[in-house]
């Protein structure tokens, strides 16, 4: 299968998997989980794929997808690349200015959407856009404003089965070359327009190769929940894995109901970005402080037991004696089990995790009780991994070892660049930004500043969010930002200080966190804005961050900060479809409360 082409891909694991589910899926809770065999996952995929010649769909084409998770997206994916077509996804949550920039720029004809909300943003791009001129719909409860450029996916799927196409279908299967174009996946830039990084067949080849490599206890009776968006490199990528090793992969719709589904499946895989498992130990910390002095003893004991058995003996390689061994079990029957049982995570195989930068307090502690988080580190332009945690030897504070057959090197200002088969040819209609993105000799530049030792990669900031005080000190906010992060009280920090004097910070706190420390220390407050206005709970907080930013350069620490009532959204532009802080954004709508920061 190594060399097997994803025009094939599905073909081919319908014929040595038959009737065993390939894909679950539900609408919403509480429905029950429906199923689609790996036969029925090809027959989909051949029908579609002759739908899309019945439409007049041409080789190298492009079509985009706007929607939540579906099990539809897979399938519309595998019959574009039978057709030698290319699929650009685009966020669930764009708006009608992401989306028409993408059409445009990709310059789509068809797109697909999921909801009625969608619908109508795709249907304002269709009456403006010299490019788009079909719109394909999933949900049949979506109401058309018009029948003309409108189809929903149901009939979509009659016409490709009706269809006699089949011979145009095998031949551009046949046709089909490892250099061809299969995804443009838009990056949602924290500052202007977004580009779109073209991925080619051979780059996710090479993905599935590495991956199966480097992740050894990958294997088909594993169980994955595709949670992340499908919109994004990691999840898409992941899950094209899952395929090529004939994983089952359960795909969850609606990204609030993830803890509801994780506890109905008890998956085996699941990828995360490092937020979830934040939240996750914010939940856990909350429950432990609530313990009797007692009970938190035996928290603490079993905490460092696990420590000793998981950190010092089997991330070496060493095999623990039998007294450890014995505290570890007793440890993880009275502790750990019920914990990841609770959590839905006690099947877990591996955990991967990437995104943003994950805390080594938050990644020991899981790990300590036997979460096996896989922490790695990577980006659209690489095909997602760069590099990643092996079973045995991985080390807190580096984002793991290189992925095979990739090479990596430090440049100008400690930037790490890349070269190899999952590296990107460039970004499409982009020459400026292709000729700034790569160096002279063809090493693609991340943008991201660290360092190699013993072929694990250590981060230290993104270059582009560094920032100098008005004193000449540079300041990685990330890193602040981190370790504010794992604090209950916090849900967003974002560390302000580019020639200022001083590091200050907007935070928008947790109100029912807060809340409940004020009921219980008799805070009186009437409303949200009082609570916030509090002397004794921003007391709280400094003392808290002042704790959390122990270790830190004096001109690090954060001297200042307000409490806002609403968090950073993808709605309001201060975020991006990935969580990511759009600095300028937040910069100019909080000019005023920074402006008095500075001021006081």
């Amino acid at each position: 299968m190594k060399h097997l082409h994803f025009s094939q891909l599905i073909f081919a694991q319908a014929k040595k998997f038959g009737t065993r589910p390939a894909l679950y899926y539900r609408e919403e809770l509480p429905n029950p989980w429906s199923h689609i065999s790996w036969d029925e996952f090809a027959a989909q995929v051949s029908s579609i794929a002759k739908a899309f010649v019945e439409l007049g769909l041409t080789e190298h084409q492009r079509v985009a997808q706007f929607s939540q998770n579906k099990p539809e997206n897979l399938v519309v994916d595998f019959a574009l690349y039978a057709n030698r077509a290319a699929m650009v996804p685009m966020y669930a949550t764009s708006t009608v200015q992401q989306v028409e920039f993408i059409v445009n720029d990709a310059e789509i004809e068809i797109i697909f959407v999921g909801n009625q909300e969608q619908y109508n943003i795709a249907h304002e791009v269709l009456e403006t856009s010299s490019f788009l001129k079909k719109i394909i719909v999933f949900e049949k409860t979506v109401v058309f404003a018009e029948n003309e450029n409108s189809l929903y996916y149901s009939d979509f799927l009659i016409l490709g089965q009706k269809s006699t196409k089949h011979f145009e279908v095998e031949h551009r299967q046949n046709e089909a070359l490892e250099s061809d174009l299969a995804c443009i996946l838009y990056t949602s830039g924290t500052t202007g327009n977004p580009k779109g990084a073209m991925l080619l067949h051979s780059n996710f080849n090479e993905a599935m190769v590495s991956n199966t490599n480097r992740l050894t206890s990958l294997n088909e009776k594993d169980i994955s929940i595709a949670f992340l968006p499908l919109s994004h490199v990691f999840e898409r990528t992941w899950c094209y894995l899952c395929l090529f090793k004939g994983v089952t992969i359960y795909i969850n719709q609606n990204p609030t109901e993830i803890q509801q589904t994780i506890k109905d499946v008890r998956p085996t895989l699941m990828c995360a970005v490092p937020r979830f498992w934040e939240k996750v130990y914010a939940g856990v910390q909350e429950n432990i402080a609530k313990f009797s002095p007692f009970m938190q003893g035996i928290v603490t004991w079993g905490l460092a037991t696990g420590h000793q058995y998981n950190i010092d003996y089997l991330r070496l390689g060493k095999k623990p004696d039998i007294l450890l061994q014995l505290k570890y079990t007793i440890a993880d029957k009275l502790i750990f089990s019920k914990l990841k049982q609770t959590l839905g995570i006690e099947n877990a195989n591996m955990l991967p995790t990437a995104g943003a930068k994950l805390s080594d307090e938050i990644l020991l502690f899981f790990k300590s009780i036997g979460v096996p988080i896989i922490y790695g580190y990577g980006l659209t332009e690489s095909t997602a991994t760069v590099s990643c945690f092996e079973y045995v030897g991985w080390e807190a504070g580096t984002v793991g070892t290189i992925m095979p057959e990739l090479e990596v090197r430090i440049g100008e200002d400690s930037e790490i660049q890349l070269k190899g088969k999952t590296i990107f040819p460039g970004y499409y209609n982009k020459p400026e930004a292709n000729a700034a993105s790569f160096t002279e000799d063809g090493w693609f530049k991340t943008g991201d500043a660290g360092y190699i030792k013993e072929n694990a990669i250590i981060m230290t900031e993104r270059i582009k969010d560094l920032f100098k005080t008005s004193n000449g000190k540079y300041i990685a906010p990330q890193e602040i930002e981190t370790r504010l992060g794992v604090d209950k009280y916090i849900e967003q920090v974002a560390v302000i200080g580019d020639e200022r004097n001083f590091v200050t910070a907007i935070i928008a706190p947790s109100i029912p966190a807060l809340e409940e420390y004020a009921k219980k220390n008799k805070i009186t407050f009437e409303t949200v804005d009082e609570l916030l206005k509090s002397s004794e709970i921003n007391e709280m907080l400094q003392t808290r961050i002042l704790d959390l930013q122990k270790g830190m350069a004096n001109y690090e620490i954060i001297k200042r900060f307000s409490l806002i009532k609403k968090g950073f959204a993808i709605e309001t532009g201060e975020l991006t479809n990935t969580l990511k802080m759009r600095r300028a954004v937040i910069m100019q709508k909080y000019k005023t409360l920074i402006d008095e920061m500075y001021s006081k």
